[in-house]
């Protein structure tokens, strides 16, 4: 992503450079972060006209028998590991995690800056998710649960955090100086981690397959943003003529 945001902005202060014959340097920057930001919102309001399918007979449909098939594994080892899950997918479980993070982070490469780039995407998809459930209104299934709840529930929280969260830690895997086998194997299991989440909230019976999916939705188009921005600062900041 970075090549083809250096390739782009290059094309963009040449294009400048020919309509104009004085601009301000960090004009490029400003125009990609806002033609970043109307793509998310372009996103966004796609996803939220996505959800008028909620009502629709064949998403109910499919919401069922899904959650019938995953509650016919329900069973005392599987709920205990589901729990455990989801309370990791939860406020305190990511305070640990982001502590531990926190920790790592600056063993290794003595900066804050992965754990704030971290902390802030999931503080963004956090607040997002609240605004996405109060717009959209959407109650919880009225099976068993076998956790309490207290929010509504679509798109899920559980699930948009998660990958916001955990997708940016796969993003930054990514960029590491890591082996082949490393890399998979960490990105195998965040990746696992992420959909264990998802099918947690199924399992407990406190979410419609939907809402994951559109929690997961949610939480990437965030997961992409940031990036992107992320990466615009850090060639914004490098770029000796700015």
């Amino acid at each position: 992503m970075r090549q083809s945001l250096i390739e782009f902005i290059r094309n963009l202060k040449v294009f400048l450079r020919t309509k104009f014959k004085q601009y301000d340097s960090k004009l490029p920057y400003f125009i990609t972060v806002l033609l970043a930001l109307i793509i998310v919102v372009f996103c966004i309001n796609t996803f939220i006209e996505l959800t008028d399918t909620l009502k629709s007979e064949i998403l109910v449909t499919y919401d069922t028998q899904i959650t019938d098939y995953i509650l016919t594994y329900r069973n005392p080892l599987l709920t205990k590991y589901f729990v455990f899950v989801t309370n990791v997918g939860d406020l305190y479980g990511y305070l640990i995690v982001v502590g531990l993070a926190s920790a790592v982070s600056y063993y290794f490469f003595k900066s804050w800056k992965y754990v704030a780039q971290t902390v802030l995407v999931l503080l963004v998809a956090s607040i997002s998710n609240v605004m996405l459930k109060r717009f959209i209104d959407r109650a919880r299934p009225g099976i068993e649960h076998l956790v309490s709840v207290e929010t509504l529930s679509y798109p899920s929280g559980h699930a948009m955090s998660a990958m916001a969260f955990y997708g940016f830690l796969i993003y930054l895997v990514t960029q590491f100086n890591l082996s082949k086998l490393a890399k998979s194997s960490i990105i195998a299991g965040l990746s696992f981690f992420i959909l264990s989440i998802g099918i947690s909230r199924i399992y407990l019976g406190v979410h419609y397959p939907s809402d994951i999916a559109g929690g997961f939705i949610a939480g990437f188009i965030w997961v992409v943003f940031c990036i992107l921005i992320f990466n615009i600062i850090e060639l914004f900041r490098r770029d000796p003529k700015t």
